[in-house]
């Protein structure tokens, strides 16, 4: 399935349970509250999957995923799912070790958010996005832009800036061009993470 920059994926109540794994671009899961508020949950990029409990339960999605880049990915039916699992059994595997390691990541942003650490927030967010090593640092790419990332974190643009350029004049991360971010120091920015 090939979707452009903007295009929704998956809604609410939508009649199909399905999987999306990943191949290239970006999507953007979030909640829409009562009132209104969107609540950004999480972006899904090359390799992940979205859709995972509608899958494997045949519920309706609760979710509102949309694309933040043109973006292709493999789609899959809960009709689908028995035969799926019988042909390639490491899919159970795999969507088991996905689940566990977003379960660690919600489990450490809970634990930073209730802290009411915004330093602590920005540090676990960091430690959380996908990226690749060069040499002794780790690369990443902010998979969204500051305001969204802000409203993630349940903070303003301005002190996730402020965080950020605290954390680069400490020599914990390295900021290259708009969205790029080195971590040069992971002890560092581990231990800013694990609040009190």
């Amino acid at each position: 399935m090939s979707v452009s920059k903007g295009d929704i994926v998956s809604a609410p109540g939508q009649s199909e349970s399905r999987l999306y794994v990943m191949h290239t671009g970006q999507l953007k899961v979030s909640h829409t509250s009562a009132n209104g508020q969107e609540q950004i949950l999480r972006t899904v990029s090359e390799g992940e999957v979205v859709g995972e409990r509608a899958f494997l339960t045949g519920h309706t999605p609760t979710d509102l995923v949309v694309a933040l880049e043109d973006s292709q990915m493999c789609v899959f039916d809960h009709s689908n799912l028995s035969a799926l699992l019988r042909t390639y059994p490491d899919i159970s595997a795999r969507m088991l070790r996905t689940l566990s390691d977003r379960l660690a990541s919600v489990e450490r942003l809970l634990a930073t958010i209730t802290s009411n650490d915004v330093t602590a927030r920005v540090a676990a967010y960091l430690l959380d996005q996908p990226g690749k090593m060069e040499g002794n640092n780790f690369t990443l790419q902010l998979p969204m832009a500051k305001q969204d990332i802000a409203a993630y974190l349940g903070t303003s643009p301005e002190t996730l800036s402020r965080r950020l350029t605290k954390f680069a004049a400490d020599g914990i991360i390295e900021s290259k061009g708009r969205r790029g971010i080195t971590i040069l120091d992971f002890e560092a920015l581990e231990e800013i993470a694990t609040p009190n």
